[in-house]
């Protein structure tokens, strides 16, 4: 009863504020009970999510002499709530984003990416700022394209989740063995958490446990574990924040998962058969979190190195990235150079040609040199850490030799390679 005159006064209010303002024209009424019932519903689900939250770790206790604490999530106020806050624009989030990153070692990194890629979202600079991302599908929630340090990512404004456009996206389009990897961005100090459903939301039934991703540690099913030297944290405050590379293996029931150069995850038999992907992120409008995402990649997983090369005569290798127009190695790539370094020092009579490629975007000729840069970047890091140089030699064939369709995002993913060919 009380709610309901509240809600009548709040109307008679707009009413009044509409006459001053005669070319506006809002239908006070439905747009309130709109956003009461939204609200309604928001907390709601807060409520059940909290009850389950509570349930498990009643029944971990009872096998457990004493459960860890095993997640400090903000107080409902921060973390829950949703009030008329006002959303933060595209020039708030340019000035609030900062690049700071922690201090990750990538040596150990053995992540490798799959062999193809069937699904690649940067998302493009050809996307236009404040419109939905068209290389996606809306699962739930609100989610745009935004500008974030010149660069274009995908923002959910009031969380919600998306799931890749595909055309078959009712049937199982995930191989037995396949990658994912993206990057999330996390606001310093206290920040949203993530969901990797491995089904479509939108057009499949649900299987298995999501991974949901924390600023401090990844937690799968009863499977948990934090980033090396957040210990102390919990699990959703962090002061440096900033951007976070996830990666995802699935390998016949195997799963792992990595944050940044550190395997958190490693389940060996995951209780389902993964169908699709959905990456979903919370955020409300009183807070301060800005949950980004950017640089997604499905691929379909292969044979092991060795096995290439035995076969082929050359390993074919997407998982080694450059920043844009330039030869300089992400980090990231490290999984794919330490296995072809490993390779090399177990078999000391493999020598390599290091080969780049590129797709077609761009001018022919500055693809050819940029092939030649990238080859001799990875040769000379393969040489540093203590491979022969006679061993190695390296040669560019920018555009040339397509091995997928330049006319797709996943067509030209699988062009930008590089190619690893005994001599």
């Amino acid at each position: 009863m009380q709610t309901r005159t509240i809600i009548n006064l709040i109307i008679i209010a707009m009413l009044c504020a509409t006459n001053s303002f005669g070319q506006v024209k809002v239908d006070a009424k439905k747009k309130i009970n709109h956003e009461a019932n939204q609200r309604a519903n928001q907390r709601t689900e807060q409520a059940v999510d909290k009850g389950f939250d509570k349930l498990e770790e009643g029944i971990g206790s009872l096998f457990k002499k004493k459960k860890k604490k095993k997640r400090n999530e903000a107080p409902e106020e921060q973390f829950g709530q949703n009030n008329n806050a006002s959303q933060p624009t595209n020039a708030d989030t340019e000035k609030q984003v900062t690049p700071a990153q922690p201090k990750v070692e990538w040596a150990k990194f053995d992540f490798v990416p799959g062999d193809e890629v069937i699904f690649e979202d940067g998302p493009s600079s050809d996307e236009e700022n404040g419109e939905f991302p068209s290389r996606w599908d809306l699962a739930d929630g609100n989610i745009e394209i935004a500008s974030v340090n010149n660069e274009n990512v995908i923002y959910y404004l009031t969380g919600g989740g998306i799931v890749p456009y595909m055309k078959n996206s009712k049937e199982d389009y995930l191989p037995e063995i396949f990658t994912l990897e993206c990057d999330m961005y996390f606001t310093p100090g206290e920040s949203a958490r993530y969901w990797i459903k491995l089904r479509d939301a939108k057009n499949q039934r649900h299987i298995g446990d999501d991974i949901k991703v924390y600023v401090n540690g990844i937690e799968c099913g009863n499977s948990e574990m934090r980033y090396p030297g957040t210990e102390d944290n919990n699990w959703a405050y962090n002061e440096i924040g900033g951007w976070k590379h996830i990666s995802v293996a699935f390998t016949k029931g195997k799963l792992k998962a990595y944050m940044d150069d550190t395997r958190l995850i490693n389940i060996p038999r995951y209780e389902g058969n993964p169908t699709g992907i959905t990456i979903s992120a919370e955020r409300f409008s009183n807070s301060k979190y800005q949950p980004f995402l950017k640089n997604v990649r499905i691929a379909k997983g292969g044979v092991k190195y060795y096995d290439r090369v035995l076969s082929d005569g050359k390993i074919i290798v997407n998982g080694i990235r450059f920043d844009v127009n330039k030869a300089t190695i992400k980090p990231e790539s490290n999984g794919a150079i330490n296995k072809i370094f490993e390779l090399m020092q177990k078999q000391s009579d493999l020598n390599f040609s290091v080969e780049g490629h590129t797709d077609s975007d761009g001018d022919d000729a500055l693809n050819q040199t940029l092939s030649e840069k990238r080859a001799k970047a990875v040769m000379d890091r393969l040489i540093s850490m203590g491979i022969s140089s006679n061993r190695l030699k390296s040669a560019g064939w920018g555009e040339s030799k397509p091995i997928g369709e330049n006319g797709t995002a996943e067509g030209k993913a699988n062009n930008r390679r590089v190619e690893f060919v005994k001599f």
